[in-house]
């Protein structure tokens, strides 16, 4: 959904732009293309891969890439004396196809690798240390909280046996292990479920959301937009509760007299969502389950 989220951010020629995940970059050049020489981009990533991407590939003096989660933005954007002047986040959540394409990374279940899973390797625990460290209860939590995975008891209880026999170490062996007690599904791997939810679990992906959500607020400048790429249903959860939550009046009594001036004032316009199209599907079966939503705050904040 490539040009419909640049298209939704409605770019201004001199306007401050911020990809919340650089990647690979392909969205901050998006933005860079249309953007004027006093245009500028700030772009975050907490992957030192993609920040080393960054500084070989692009050389654009519009360009600004920090090393840092998202959740960290208001933060660096206020000693930077930025609050309140961005035009536009540009959000695209979720593992990078470079980041499952490198199976070093732990995030594949399709390939051989260390179960690492953490966005950011040079801080906190990997995957596999933190299943080896925690009780078979706490594994099923996550499991169904953060995937959804309606066998998560008996996949927790398999790992701690494979654990019991064998180090669990690699992305094959939980692969394995959580196919041989969910049934495979068409088009599905049977441990998607399960790698999504610890890697959401490892990197705190969804509190850092819901907090850089709230944080947007500070730091969008009066008619900036919002336009965030979703591919699961917590995260796209999150979003359309916070854009709800932020955009739509409380329903009042009918018949009550309501004058102009008292009516609640909403900081964010919910300007809808979308979805991939066929012919984007057809080239990235990944874009199957993506939603883009776009808002703008308004003029009243």
């Amino acid at each position: 959904m490539f040009n419909e989220s640049i298209k939704g951010l409605a770019i201004k020629n001199n306007g401050i732009y911020i990809d919340a995940t650089f990647g690979r970059g392909g969205h901050t050049q998006g933005i860079l293309d249309q953007l004027g020489d006093d245009g500028k981009v700030i772009a975050f990533d907490q992957d030192i891969t993609a920040i080393d991407y960054a500084q070989q590939y692009f050389n654009d003096a519009r360009l600004e890439v920090i090393h840092s989660p998202f959740a960290n933005m208001r933060t660096i954007l206020s000693k930077k004396n930025q609050l309140g002047k961005i035009n536009g986040i540009l959000m695209d959540l979720g593992v990078s196809s470079p980041q499952l394409d490198n199976a070093e990374r732990g995030f594949s279940f399709n390939a051989e690798g260390p179960l690492d899973m953490r966005m950011d390797q040079t801080v906190g625990i990997s995957a596999s240390e933190w299943l080896a460290t925690t009780n078979e209860t706490e594994i099923a939590n996550v499991i169904y909280q953060f995937g959804e995975e309606r066998r998560s008891r008996h996949i927790a209880s398999a790992i701690k046996q494979f654990q019991a026999e064998t180090p669990l170490e690699t992305t094959l062996q939980l692969a394995n292990i959580v196919a041989s007690v969910v049934k495979t599904k068409k088009n599905k791997h049977p441990a998607t479920r399960t790698f999504q939810a610890i890697r959401i679990f490892i990197n705190q992906e969804l509190e850092q959301l819901s907090d850089t959500l709230e944080q947007t607020l500070d730091i969008l400048a009066p008619k900036g937009r919002l336009s965030i790429i979703t591919f699961h249903s917590i995260e796209d959860r999150i979003v359309k509760q916070f854009i709800q939550k932020k955009s739509k009046q409380r329903q009042l009594p009918k018949g009550l007299p309501i004058m102009n001036n008292e009516t609640e004032k909403m900081p964010l316009k919910d300007l809808g969502k979308s979805f991939a199209s066929t012919k984007e599907i057809d080239n990235s079966r990944r874009s199957r389950s993506a939603i883009l939503r776009i808002a703008e705050k308004t003029l009243i904040c």
